[in-house]
């Protein structure tokens, strides 16, 4: 099953003057961009700092964003933690708050991948499971010759590893998403299903361009893909406030 095909957005969660989230502003955010193209939100991710979201802020994060976007637009939400439980809760919560597909990074440590994502597409009741590999997150990750047994429908690779994306690409059968904003000019024309990335937040449509083959839009890209692997989420919420 793949979830979406083209460019999403890992979208980043704007917080307010008092450094609180800010779901409403979040969910403004989202519908512009899938204005401007993005075929898919995720929501409370990585780049969505979910680490400083209470389970409730996570929750009306995903509804607002839900109700922003059309319908026909995935919202997918991250749920990765450090345990099967934990990662089943938010797996449940998320898909109660309107989530088309969750997105999990495993636990740190190698444990069992197979039993670790049975456990959270059981949570997911029917909804498609994205396994995430994320290895600054979650060391070792996710192999790439554990991908066709595991109950996922599909990876996003934040990797940034050329050698990787090939891999998967040449031999996995599920959906690959790129993570990396560095690799959309080789994983779109080499038939990765789409790509879920932070430099969306403010660049979409050259992210768009570069995934469908573009040189020069990977090119353009580069200054803003490498500010936001050295700032992150901080950057991206600087620069959308700069804009407004």
């Amino acid at each position: 099953m793949t979830v979406f095909t083209g460019v999403g957005v890992a979208l980043v969660t704007i917080r307010d003057d008092a450094d609180q989230p800010d779901a409403p502003a979040t969910a403004k955010l989202a519908g512009d961009l899938v204005a401007a193209g993005m075929q898919a939100v995720l929501a409370c991710g990585t780049t969505g700092e979910a680490d400083r979201l209470t389970d409730a802020q996570r929750r009306d994060i995903t509804a607002a964003v839900r109700a922003a976007v059309p319908a026909a637009t995935p919202v997918i939400a991250g749920t990765g933690a450090a345990s099967a439980e934990r990662a089943a809760a938010l797996t449940a919560e998320a898909v109660k708050a309107g989530a088309d597909a969750v997105l999990a990074w495993p636990p740190p440590g190698g444990a069992d991948l197979r039993a670790y994502y049975a456990t959270v597409r059981d949570a997911a009741a029917g909804v498609p499971v994205l396994a995430y590999h994320v290895p600054w997150v979650s060391a070792p990750g996710v192999p790439v010759d554990a991908l066709a047994g595991l109950p996922v429908a599909g990876i996003k690779d934040s990797s940034g590893d050329p050698d990787r994306l090939l891999a998967e690409v040449a031999h996995y059968s599920g959906a690959t998403y790129v993570g990396s904003s560095a690799l959309l000019a080789l994983a779109g024309p080499l038939g990765a299903a789409g790509a879920i990335l932070a430099v969306a937040n403010v660049a979409p449509e050259l992210c768009a361009a570069a995934f469908g083959g573009s040189a020069a839009a990977q090119r353009d890209l580069t200054d803003v893909h490498l500010a936001v692997r050295a700032d992150g989420p901080r950057l991206l919420r600087r620069m959308l406030a700069e804009r407004r």
